[in-house]
């Protein structure tokens, strides 16, 4: 079993920053990407960046450029880097994890609101 909690989330003005942190716990040696999904009202759950094992970074054309995801070496966080954030970006944010056996974990997601 693996742990996720997100935090850092809040509202923000168009054009500015969050930074979004998910805290793992548990089997997380048995981690084999983390990423971040997104879902706002009325919407389906869609990606929005991911890492592997190996720290490689995918992104989706919505998140290239403005979003960086990292985390550090022990994967017990991973985080979200949000830059001149649209009011397009709204969504409630959730963690998710793959373990190398294929099973999916999420948290329970951090609410983002970009509005002036």
């Amino acid at each position: 079993q693996v742990q996720l909690v997100e935090s850092g989330g809040g509202l923000v003005q168009p054009g500015g920053s969050l930074r979004l942190s998910c805290a793992a716990s548990g089997n997380i040696f048995r981690i084999n990407f983390m990423g971040w999904y997104r879902q706002a009202p009325g919407k389906q759950r869609e990606l929005v960046a991911t890492i592997s094992r190996g720290g490689t970074e995918r992104y989706t054309d919505s998140a290239k450029g403005r979003f960086t995801i990292s985390r550090d070496t022990s994967w017990n966080t991973m985080y979200l880097q949000m830059n001149s954030l649209k009011p397009e970006d709204s969504a409630v944010y959730y963690c998710y994890v793959k373990s190398v056996h294929g099973t999916d974990y999420w948290g329970q997601g951090t609410q983002v609101t970009v509005s002036s």
